[in-house]
């Protein structure tokens, strides 16, 4: 698993004085932990976790010599050119349900070769442990024909017994449409 390696802020201290100095803020909170703790992360480090994780991934946060199991929670960044400016993360308590998402993932979508592929839901939420967690939920499209559309419930997540979805089972994630400019088949047939 991931680890970061985190500075505890002092509040004094602005966080854009931080950001010029080449730091990320963010917070640590759990129901273990009185408050929350306020962070300070350096800028490549922070990045490094953006690139290789995601909201609702799960990492190891290292703190004044203590190692933290982690869930991120959220991601913000700055409009205009999307740097990352702050990172909230959960600490997990070993087999206590924590809310989560899963970010939903398209593989082959450049296979769906009739109508055209609209994606419905960006992220699934759930409740699970620590030790079930799930960062992503991967679809592959390859097999998807037109007029097909998939459901959270098509999906394994939704039949995992350890897992509470809070995303309705109806929900649809992904549908593939006519598109405007495909014309039919029998009106095809009438214009020759």
């Amino acid at each position: 698993m991931t680890t970061l390696k985190v500075q505890r802020r002092n509040m004094e201290t602005k966080a854009k004085k931080l950001r010029r100095e080449g730091y990320v803020t963010g917070n640590l909170f759990g129901k273990e932990i009185e408050g929350s703790i306020p962070l300070q992360i350096e800028k490549q480090e922070a990045e490094r976790i953006e690139r290789e994780c995601m909201k609702g991934s799960q990492l190891y946060l290292e703190l004044d010599g203590k190692t933290y199991d982690v869930l991120i929670k959220e991601m913000d960044y700055r409009p205009m050119d999307h740097q990352i400016l702050e990172m909230d993360f959960q600490a997990l308590v070993k087999g206590e349900k924590v809310h989560s998402v899963a970010e939903v993932i398209l593989l082959n979508k450049e296979k769906v070769t009739e109508g055209v592929l609209e994606q419905l839901l960006e992220e699934i939420a759930y409740k699970a442990t620590p030790e079930e967690l799930v960062e992503k939920v991967e679809i592959d499209c390859a097999a998807l024909r037109l007029g097909d559309t998939l459901k959270v419930a098509d999906l394994d997540i939704a039949k995992n017994d350890k897992i509470d979805l809070q995303t309705d089972l109806d929900a649809p994630i992904v549908s593939i449409l006519a598109s405007n400019n495909e014309v039919p088949e029998d009106e095809e047939a009438e214009e020759e």
